[in-house]
């Protein structure tokens, strides 16, 4: 009843209402016609061809590569194995009740066994160059260990920009301003082509590094104005609190401002790391095939031409459903977090 009376509220509400379910009847009926009545789910292209619907055969063949790229097959079990304690240690990373420094060192041991995991060279796990490296896999790679590293860095470079120190506060805000005044392309050209450059003689990083090293550098930049942002909406009387209680610079910072500047801005942050997280396909510019890049590569197989309506239907869905997740957990964080809330 209370959703039908603010539908129908006035006549301008009304009248949205009418076009809205309009809508919904022109686009829906054809839509599911076409993705779930006329769609193929299994067998191959031709009988896609002939059922005239959604081509989700496709899908299914393809489902594997997508989510691994080129990986040797044999090996699979490997990024398999490292998606699996990747999801564990996000999952376990939002839950209030594991906070604390267990679980710092659980990613401090995860993090590197990961990568260990993925390369081989070791423990009598067979090298896997990272150009083989692909599909979801390394977009979680990317996201995760991107906004991981850049994180703290970010809240390094907001204090810094907000310092005392004319030294600091400079060389701060020149690291923001030069890292968000370009393109994330730009960084990772950089990256890729600039920074060995100035690696001494001998010395090479790999490539999956170098975009790590843009990709974090760009979170920083972009997560530290967030964080400044909290940090000067703070009122006045909670540093002049904390210096009343004698409390060092860092001890103030980390139990009177940081919690409550990060607190309030719960969905900027949030907001930003979607972005960051949709802005992991601009790494294909570099040679490096993610999620989206890898879909859209099964595109070029002879035997299943024709079919880019459903990939691209398929990312979309993937990318809305890991961004829905973050949205929907920031939510449920910043109820939590709520000031009055044990």
């Amino acid at each position: 009843m209370h959703f039908a009376r603010a539908c129908f509220d006035g006549p301008v509400n009304g009248a949205i209402t009418l076009v809205c379910l309009a809508l919904l009847w022109w686009l829906v009926p054809p839509f599911w016609d076409w993705a779930v009545t006329r769609a193929t789910w299994n067998g191959n292209a031709n009988a896609c061809r002939e059922a005239g619907g959604a081509c989700w055969a496709f899908i299914r063949e393809k489902f594997w590569f997508s989510i691994f790229g080129l990986y040797p097959y044999e090996q699979r079990w490997r990024p398999a194995t490292m998606m699996t304690i990747l999801i564990v240690m996000v999952v376990a990373s939002t839950q209030r009740r594991f906070w604390g420094r267990g679980l710092l060192v659980g990613w401090a041991v995860a993090a590197p066994a990961m990568l260990v995991l993925m390369g081989g060279g070791v423990l009598g796990l067979e090298p896997v160059q990272t150009r083989l490296w692909g599909g979801l896999t390394i977009t979680g790679i990317i996201a995760v260990y991107g906004l991981a590293l850049g994180y703290p860095l970010a809240i390094l470079l907001a204090l810094g920009r907000r310092s005392d120190l004319t030294l600091v506060r400079w060389f701060s805000t020149a690291v923001i301003e030069c890292v968000r005044g370009v393109p994330l392309i730009s960084l990772l050209f950089m990256a890729a082509i600039m920074l060995p450059l100035f690696l001494p003689e001998g010395v090479t990083l790999d490539r999956l590094a170098r975009v790590l090293v843009a990709y974090t550098l760009f979170t920083a930049a972009y997560m530290a104005e967030v964080i400044r942002g909290g940090l000067q909406a703070m009122p006045r009387g909670q540093y002049e609190a904390a210096d009343a209680l004698g409390l060092s610079y860092w001890k103030k910072m980390r139990l009177v401002i940081l919690p409550q500047a990060l607190t309030i801005t719960i969905p900027s942050q949030v907001n930003t790391f979607i972005g960051l997280f949709k802005d992991t396909t601009l790494v294909v510019v570099i040679g490096v095939f993610d999620f989206f890049t890898t879909l859209r590569a099964a595109l070029g197989d002879p035997n299943w031409l024709g079919f880019a309506t459903e990939a691209y239907v398929f990312a979309a869905a993937v990318y809305f459903l890991l961004c829905f997740t973050m949205s929907q957990y920031s939510q449920r964080l910043e109820r939590s977090l709520r000031p009055g809330t044990r």
